[in-house]
């Protein structure tokens, strides 16, 4: 379909809660292509909805040999290790230099693209890439995990971005 431009932080729609998805048309199958064409265009692990403008409850992931839509996903936490790792984001500039803690496996129930319930259990960095993404459709961002000092860290290095930009 069509390759969208990734919204960035400081955007407006990046802090609203998206709505659920009624139903299934054209105009949702048609998003679902936009995100998926989007995502491969970035280069990123996942894309929710917010990040090209609109706010709906539609996430992609991309497990390495497929990009696989989620409509209004859901997340259960199983158990209480949590990891802290790398995470970066398509609307923070992709800068990857911060550590963000969240839980190791959980359990995602959403819809597909026919409409059928899904559910999967997700382990490591798909668990981390859902618990992302979902994040997304709250309006939060990766920052608003950080620490103070993380955070200030990061708004410097993006405002260094905007201004050679």
């Amino acid at each position: 379909m069509a390759i969208k431009e990734i919204r960035k932080i400081g955007d407006p729609v990046l802090r609203e809660k998206s709505k659920i998805v009624e139903k299934i048309d054209d105009k949702i199958i048609g998003l679902v292509n936009d995100m998926v064409d989007t995502l491969k265009d970035g280069g990123g692990a996942g894309l929710a909805a917010p990040q090209i403008g609109i706010t709906r409850r539609v996430i992609v992931v991309n497990f390495g040999d497929e990009i696989k839509a989620f409509l209004n996903p859901e997340i259960k936490i199983i158990g209480k290790k949590q990891e802290e790792s790398n995470e970066g984001c398509l609307s923070i500039y992709s800068i990857n230099d911060f550590c963000v803690r969240r839980f190791k496996k959980i359990e995602i129930r959403a819809l597909d693209l026919e409409g059928n319930n899904v559910t999967i259990t997700a382990e490591d960095l798909i668990a981390r890439i859902f618990q992302h993404e979902v994040d997304h459709l709250n309006g939060i961002l990766y920052i608003d995990r950080l620490d103070r000092r993380s955070k200030r860290e990061l708004l410097a290095r993006i405002n260094e971005i905007k201004i050679n930009n």
